[in-house]
């Protein structure tokens, strides 16, 4: 007789890619599928986000997602590729780690090979005081790298550089919805500003324009001449 096989444990994975950088995540899909083949994990589900690490909770479908598979018992860890993929807000980061663990499931960051739970199911301590100290270090990166552009937009104005788009050089309404059609259909099907600009790939100010303009020329208390 054969010897029998363990049973795969079921995993998901997650990772988010910033709509500021649009790096590629890729590259955290493929390692944490290397490693969750070298653990005998089975990958149950891919959650994959484009969105800011600051957006709010109820923005975060990715984790919502996540969240569902845990409390249907669908899965028993979560791998990330680091804690900033969560969140680099630290209350969405321990409030989301907090929700897995009354589902019984763990979390591992696959930068520091580290696990919230023990085998034991009993809460790592050194996970958590990794996690506090990261997901600060997440959050201040974020604010560090606004200091640095509020810096430089500061100094460009100092010297007379101008900023933003040249007088005169506004795009036509109709223009504008037409370039950015892919907006349009998004905020149609209802979604968030803030969505539509991570599904779009597109910043969150074009996004502003493009849905004032679309509001006043669907509106037919708005007369366009």
């Amino acid at each position: 007789m054969s010897p029998k096989t363990s049973p795969k444990t079921p995993v998901a994975i997650l990772v988010r890619v910033s709509t500021i950088n649009r790096q590629d995540n890729q590259r955290q899909i493929t390692e944490l599928e290397e490693y969750a083949s070298s653990q005998n994990y089975e990958v149950v589900e891919v959650v994959a986000e484009s969105i800011s690490g600051r957006a709010n909770a109820d923005e975060r479908e990715g984790l919502h997602r996540i969240l569902t598979l845990a409390t249907e018992k669908r899965i028993k860890k979560v791998l990330v590729h680091e804690v900033s993929r969560i969140a680099r807000r630290s209350s969405i980061v321990h409030k989301f780690v907090e929700d897995l663990h009354e589902a019984g499931v763990s979390l591992y960051w696959h930068s520091q090979r580290i696990e919230t739970l023990l085998p034991s199911g009993k809460k790592n301590p050194s996970a958590a005081i990794m996690m506090a100290i990261l997901s600060e270090v997440a959050a201040n990166e974020v604010e560090v790298l606004r200091e640095r552009i509020l810096s430089g937009l500061a100094e460009a104005r100092r010297k007379g550089v101008q900023l933003g788009r040249r007088k005169g050089t506004s795009i036509p309404p109709a223009t504008l919805l037409q370039k950015h059609s892919d907006i349009v259909r998004k905020l149609k099907d209802g979604h968030s500003i803030r969505n539509t600009a991570a599904i779009t790939k597109k910043g969150f100010g074009t996004v502003v324009r493009v849905r004032k303009v679309w509001k006043e020329r669907s509106n037919p208390m708005v007369v366009v001449t």
